[in-house]
């Protein structure tokens, strides 16, 4: 998650999930994972960790938010590609982060390419491919503000967005790409054309097809503004030019049989929820301090086999949020901050004028 704003104290007992089953499937496995923050040395301890055996056939979905630095990226990644016969990535905003590479980088962009040309010296793919009948089909993006069309929480002190969100100074851009618009959230959703006669082929010829972003294809995939410790998130999570995307590979409304999925990262919520007959899964390491909290991601379930003896896993189970809204409707209409939240900021005076 791109916030910094800090949060402390409220635990609202998430329970824990249980382990992939591993199994003994003699078929293709597909696992996942998201926002690894192998900056972190329980993070990186825990990808050393990893079975070097158990793996070996299956592949990986890693869906960005690695490391913030190159080398510790490259350290991440090549034990990944040591574990898994097929490692895929999309990179997430943390990777682009130049704040701690001195002059390595011009920006953010030359960081970006370096990163892809890495993932070509490793082995791992961030092309579209056929693995066995699976079609996986990673998809570049980038968050605008514009993506959040909820109510805003107003009368409290919160932070801006360029207080809050560290990309505004740890990531640099050329001329005409900005945070501040929906120029970065189209030029990386353009990119994604390039690969478009890859992806008919998959279409075409692959019954199931897994997509994957860093980024957030739909608001509905993150709690609403009052129940989160900074309530401008969704301002900087998501893009529509991703979630158009999505439907224009899995159909307006998925693939029969339940066979259209999309992964994705980044606000660090366990997720899994069926929206308009695509199936939308996070599964997040996340940070240390998340996972003693039990909110978000964890070390004891993941990777997340999401695919194996040729169709989807059961759900995960359980998410928190979005267990909450498959019983409880979405109200974004209501901008009343939930009780360990108003705890957490301070209220406006109000004065007349």
């Amino acid at each position: 998650m791109v916030v910094s704003y800090g949060m402390k104290r409220f635990d609202l007992g998430r329970p824990q999930i249980l382990s992939s089953a591993l199994g003994n499937s003699d078929g293709l496995r597909v696992f996942v994972v998201s926002d690894l923050h192998t900056d972190y040395d329980e993070n990186l301890k825990w990808v050393e960790c990893l079975s070097t055996v158990n793996y070996k056939d299956d592949v990986l979905i890693v869906a960005g938010d690695v490391a913030e630095t190159y080398n510790m990226f490259i350290v991440t990644m090549s034990l990944l590609r040591e574990r898994f016969e097929h490692v895929f990535y999309v990179p997430g905003n943390h990777d682009l982060w130049c704040r701690r590479e001195g002059q390595n980088y011009v920006d953010s962009l030359e960081k970006f390419n370096k990163l892809l040309d890495a993932c070509k010296r490793i082995g791992v793919e961030t092309n579209p491919m056929v693995v066995g009948a699976l079609g996986i089909i990673p998809l570049f993006s980038w968050y605008h503000e514009s993506f959040d069309k909820e109510k805003d929480i107003t009368g409290y002190r919160i932070p801006s967005l360029e207080m809050a969100c560290k990309d505004f100074y740890a990531c640099t851009w050329p001329n005409g790409l900005s945070n501040g618009d929906i120029s970065l959230s189209l030029y990386f959703d353009a990119l994604n054309d390039k690969q478009m006669d890859a992806i008919k082929d998959i279409q075409k010829t692959c019954d199931h097809i897994i997509t994957f972003s860093h980024f957030v294809p739909r608001q509905e995939l993150c709690p609403e503004k009052r129940m989160l410790f900074y309530p401008k998130l969704p301002k900087i999570i998501g893009s529509d030019f991703l979630e158009d995307r999505i439907r224009s590979i899995h159909g307006a409304q998925g693939r029969r049989d339940a066979s259209s999925c999309h992964v994705f990262g980044h606000t660090h919520f366990c997720w899994d929820a069926v929206v308009d007959g695509i199936r939308y899964v996070q599964a997040p390491l996340a940070y240390p301090r998340e996972r003693k909290r039990r909110m978000n991601g964890g070390e004891n379930w993941l990777p997340f086999c999401l695919y194996a003896d040729k169709k989807f896993a059961d759900k995960l189970n359980p998410c928190f949020w979005s267990d909450y809204y498959s019983v409880n409707p979405r109200t974004p209409h209501d901008t009343k901050l939930a009780p360990w939240v108003a705890r957490f900021y301070k209220q406006k005076q109000s004065i007349d004028v």
